[in-house]
């Protein structure tokens, strides 16, 4: 892999996204705050979702992969979709990068830019009374894992959509239903039986609930079962994502 040109394109992506940092960092930031003040307010003296965990804190976890895991997919998929539609795209693929070092780097800015949302959310969110965590691992692991998972899913979008309104579909049709109905707000355990079986089908609801765990030592799957899960998808969705960019499919038409 040409590592020169994999870290000089990643530094390109990640100079993308800070000169415009107050979009892309500072409001997801806001919005995730929001929905946290708003729902502690609502939920106010409500019995707990888990054991010894208040609802406020509960949210937290969930609030942080999902401010991740959309800024991830919205980082490599606007990027992609925006080279190709600009026409700069062609200055990216005549040198000889190569597909591995287009694929790092772009995952790799995408990852950062969630993982710095992430941080951002959890600092303006942790004085609602979150504790310590009790896996720090099992967090960092999730984090990586479902931001990477994003990141490639959203250059499968960039890559087949053909425009910012076909993007835009991908957002809101995928990956905002993806993410609302993962548990993020709630607990499956909650759900009537039909949805909580239904919810074992969404990718997404492992991401958080594995997430969580880290957090409160409590989830509502096996955290190894959710890793396993996620773990496979991201393998399953690396191979197809890098054989996309490795064929050229609309990206050297």
């Amino acid at each position: 892999m040409n590592t020169i040109g994999c870290y000089t394109l990643f530094k390109k992506e990640v100079l993308r996204f800070w000169k415009v940092g107050f979009q892309t960092l500072s409001a997801p930031i806001l919005t995730a705050l929001l929905y946290q003040l708003i729902f502690s307010h609502v939920m106010h003296g409500r019995p707990d979702i888990l054991p010894g965990v208040s609802y406020t804190a509960f949210l937290i976890p969930g609030l942080v992969m999902m401010s991740m895991l959309q800024n991830a997919f919205a980082n490599a998929s606007s990027s992609l979709i925006q080279s190709r539609i600009t026409g700069n795209l062609i200055f990216i693929l005549l040198p000889p990068l190569g597909t591995a070092a287009f694929f790092c780097a772009y995952v790799g800015a995408s990852v950062l830019r969630g993982l710095m949302v992430g941080i951002g959310v959890l600092a303006v969110t942790a004085w609602f009374g979150l504790g310590m965590p009790h896996h720090i691992i099992w967090i960092v692991l999730f984090a990586l894992l479902g931001c990477a998972i994003m990141a490639m899913f959203g250059l499968m979008a960039g890559i087949v959509a053909e425009k910012f309104d076909q993007l835009a579909a991908f957002q809101n049709f995928l990956i905002m239903p993806l993410t609302f109905l993962s548990g993020v707000f709630y607990s499956i355990h909650t759900l009537p039986t039909f949805w909580r079986h239904i919810s074992h089908f969404n990718p997404v609801f492992y991401m958080i609930d594995g997430f969580r765990y880290g957090f409160f030592g409590q989830s509502d799957a096996s955290p190894w079962l959710a890793l396993a899960v996620v773990g496979c998808f991201a393998l399953i969705l690396a191979i197809i994502v890098y054989a996309l960019l490795k064929s050229g499919w609309k990206l050297r038409n």
